[in-house]
């Protein structure tokens, strides 16, 4: 069962990117790629890369060197969609603080995509004296985009959730599914390129990761279509702490005049 091109295997590998579709279509359904169109068309580009990959490896008439291109075609797309989306997610979460939200948008994305590019060429100038050089390279990128995703994600939610800035429902599951998804990947691609794994336990390592994306769709798939429920609160005042309490909440007062000190030097 856990082999690969087993019945498991295949599903694992396509499910997934179907079930994107299928998502990004009925985001289009319900209007909702004015509000995410980032997440939108992250959704349609990731699926039909995985997709080509997918074909690749099963066709015969694909060599293994034009496998691995199409592979890094698809890690390439895939990781500046996914600093995009980051850079979406931010402006979001900062929505109110324009300056704040811009200055960091414009910082993600481009140290982003920088990044990735940077990481790319490195791959691709890597010693040829090896036939698995192409794929080493591969293995490279792979775990640069994820390393460079999982830091820009938890500083969005140490910052938001420092200054008790809420994300929106469909934002956190989007947030959630690519952080599960880039702590997984990452712990496995680094120790599937630097252990020196047996087959089989590398097997076991595909597997599992591909598992967890396919939970990360899941969860994108709950927190955008599905509505929360309304709660009805009580319209009992609450109590207010003491002053100085330890239990009084932090306000966003610094987060306020960094804004104002920002647009400052923008307006200068």
């Amino acid at each position: 069962m856990l082999q690969a091109h087993s019945i498991l295997w295949h599903y694992l590998w396509v499910a997934p990117n179907v079930i994107l579709l299928a998502l990004a279509f009925l985001m289009w359904k319900r209007g909702l790629v004015k509000t995410f169109p980032i997440f939108f068309s992250f959704a349609i580009l990731s699926a039909i890369g995985q997709l080509a990959v997918y074909v690749a490896d099963i066709a015969p008439s694909v060599s293994a060197e034009n496998f691995w291109r199409v592979d890094w075609i698809s890690m390439l797309v895939e990781g500046v969609l996914k600093f995009a989306l980051i850079a979406e997610i931010f402006a979001f979460a900062f929505g109110p603080y324009s300056s704040v939200a811009k200055l960091g948008k414009f910082l993600i994305r481009g140290v982003g995509i920088a990044l990735v590019l940077a990481a790319g060429v490195a791959a691709g100038y890597a010693p040829k004296d090896s036939p698995y050089g192409l794929i080493n390279g591969a293995h490279l990128l792979e775990q640069t985009i994820y390393l460079i995703e999982t830091g820009l994600l938890a500083f969005i939610l140490f910052f938001s959730s420092y200054f008790h800035l809420r994300l929106s429902r469909p934002l956190f599951g989007i947030a959630l599914g690519l952080s599960i998804s880039a702590c997984v990947h990452l712990a496995a691609w680094a120790v599937i390129a630097n252990a020196g794994l047996k087959n089989s336990t590398r097997y076991h390592l595909d597997f599992f990761s591909m598992a967890v994306y396919h939970l990360c769709v899941l969860i994108w798939c709950y927190y955008l279509l599905v509505p929360a429920k309304v709660r009805i609160e009580p319209t009992v005042p609450p109590s207010e702490p003491p002053f100085n309490s330890p239990s009084a909440p932090p306000t966003t007062k610094d987060l306020d005049e960094l804004n104002e000190e920002m647009e400052r030097l923008l307006h200068r």
